[in-house]
C-alpha cells in the first residue's frame, strides 16, 4: 500500500483502539461532522489537521501518513541511526557527562 493510502486505515485503527467513534473524535477536536470520513477516498489532511490528529492519538504525523511504522518514534532514534560510529560514541560520552552532572 502506498504511503498516501495508509492515512485512513491508520486513522480507523487509532479510533478503534481509543474506543471512540469518528463523531466523538470530530467533536473532541472541533471538526465538522463527517470531516474524518472525507479521508476515506484518499484525500490527505492539511498539515494542521495532521498534527492535531497525531497529538490527539499520541502518535507521530509520519506514522499517520505511513512514512514509518513506529507510532511513537519522536525522531531521536532516526537522528542517532544517521550518525557514524565516531559521532555515536561522542554522543554517548556527552550523555554520560550530562547524566553525571545532573545528580
Amino acid at each position: 500500500m502506498a504511503e498516501n493510502q495508509l492515512f485512513y486505515p491508520r486513522l480507523e485503527e487509532l479510533i478503534r483502539i481509543s474506543k471512540k467513534s469518528f463523531n466523538q473524535v470530530e467533536r473532541d477536536l472541533g471538526y465538522p461532522r463527517n470531516a474524518l470520513h472525507n479521508y476515506k477516498n484518499g484525500v490527505e489532511p492539511s498539515g494542521i489537521r495532521l498534527i492535531e490528529l497525531a497529538h490527539y492519538f499520541g502518535v507521530t504525523p509520519e506514522y499517520l501518513l505511513g512514512i514509518n511504522n513506529d507510532p511513537k518514534n519522536n525522531g531521536t532514534r532516526i537522528i542517532f541511526e544517521s550518525l557514524n560510529d565516531y559521532q555515536k560514541k561522542d554522543l554517548c560520552i556527552i550523555c554520560q557527562e550530562w547524566l553525571l552532572s545532573s545528580k
